[in-house]
């Protein structure tokens, strides 16, 4: 009797146990929040583990992060860490218990401070976000690479804003997706909220090759298949079609969105979620802007326009190239050759340097007219230079590049 009454007592207190295990093994990862069709990246790891680990070195890869001291650029060192707007107000930059803090003061006073939540940027530059509630708002000062930090893009250099919301646009070509929240009511007043849990930062593998579920899904039960199913490549698209892929970002912010682009798949029309049509038959290349027109500067180059080029012809998203401008003149010279009759006229002076770099001649950084920073309290402008994408002569750049070359001779002959 008292051993099967153990043996009962065990079974009562097992069989519990069994069922919450049970619900263990078989709770599904977390759901993407873009729906079903989506497999997240890191599925993709499997099957391309190295295009996915030299990926995770690019720009798109980090275009927006979680905010940490790893993900910050700026220093938190102690006479690195301040920004004075005045000579009583200032902004430190301070690690606290529960994260890292832009920290406003006024003659010695705390008035405001917030947690650096989301990097944005971190090539030449760094923006930072913080949550408040359900929503996103810019911290006054930004980090530029040349400049240390500084007062936000836009900001007044005269005191230390925390005012500034950013909405769904900002997210739309510097993450791969965030969902709204629904509004409470239609105050014209109110502004964007967003639900947390949803973001997915930088820019993902399905933002540019679409849902991967029904591929991931099929490949995984069919490994030795070798021709991709239901992916888009690069490839199967028209050359506008990859344009315009590439333009969902690379286009400025001046044309009125019709629908979120976070909606844009490859192989869709831009021209269906934006006003205007982003390349008109007459472009004035100077009216462009550097940092957000790559695209219609692309397409107004007689380059772009005398052949079959498009971005990827110079661009390896998939690579972190940034910098090497042998690399890309290499690809130059894939056209503007000797053979084709094309080649760059100052060859025989420039010697063996005409290898190296086309690059700074004909693609020159030139000074930002959307994003402008002022220095520390004095109101005076400082230029972002961004390399243009509107291939041409530029006078005043080869002159720059001869110079140097010249000086170097120089120097080498010494």
């Amino acid at each position: 009797m008292k051993s099967n009454r153990k043996l009962f007592l065990t079974l009562i207190f097992i069989a519990p146990l069994v069922v919450i295990f049970s619900q263990c093994l078989t709770i599904k990862d977390k759901p993407d929040p873009r729906g079903d069709a989506f497999a997240g990246s890191s599925t993709c790891i499997k099957c391309h583990r190295d295009v996915y680990d030299n990926y995770l070195h690019t720009a798109h890869f980090s275009t927006t992060r979680l905010a940490d001291i790893h993900s910050i650029g700026g220093s938190f060192d102690h006479g690195k860490n301040e920004y004075h707007f005045s000579k009583d107000e200032k902004v430190v930059m301070e690690q606290r218990k529960d994260g890292l803090y832009q920290v406003a003061y006024v003659k010695g006073k705390e008035i405001a401070a917030q947690r650096f939540d989301i990097t944005f940027g971190g090539v030449k530059a760094e923006s930072y976000l913080y949550w408040k509630g359900s929503q996103t708002f810019q911290l006054p000062l930004s980090y530029f690479k040349t400049l240390g930090w500084t007062n936000s893009p836009g900001f007044d250099s005269t005191y230390a804003d925390y005012g500034r919301v950013i909405g769904r646009r900002c997210f739309e070509c510097h993450a791969s997706y965030i969902k709204d929240l629904p509004m409470a009511n239609q105050s014209l007043s109110q502004t964007e909220s967003f639900d947390k849990s949803s973001v997915i930062l930088g820019i993902d593998c399905e933002r540019c090759h679409g849902p991967l579920a029904n591929h991931v899904n099929y490949h995984t039960d069919y490994p030795n298949e070798k021709n991709p199913k239901y992916v888009t490549t690069y490839l199967s698209l028209s050359r506008a079609q990859r344009v315009d892929m590439c333009a969902v970002c690379h286009s400025g912010n001046k044309h009125r969105i019709l629908h979120t682009v976070f909606d844009f798949q490859p192989g869709d029309t831009l021209s269906h979620f934006v006003e205007m049509p982003l390349f008109p038959e007459a472009v004035d290349s100077t009216k462009l802007d550097v940092h957000g027109n790559q695209a219609q500067l692309l397409a107004s180059s007689k380059c772009f326009i005398n052949s079959k080029m498009d971005c990827a012809t110079c661009h390896n998203v998939h690579k972190n190239d940034r910098g090497n401008v042998a690399l890309f003149s290499q690809k130059c010279m894939t056209c503007h050759n000797t053979v084709n009759h094309n080649f760059c006229p100052m060859a025989s002076s420039l010697g063996a340097a005409i290898k190296n770099n086309c690059i700074d001649c004909h693609m020159p950084a030139r000074s930002s007219n959307v994003i402008t920073v002022e220095t520390a309290g004095k109101g005076k402008e400082v230029p972002y230079l961004v390399r243009t994408h509107h291939i041409a002569i530029y006078t005043d750049a080869s002159q720059k590049v001869i110079n140097y070359l010249k000086a170097s001779n120089k120097l080498t002959s010494k």
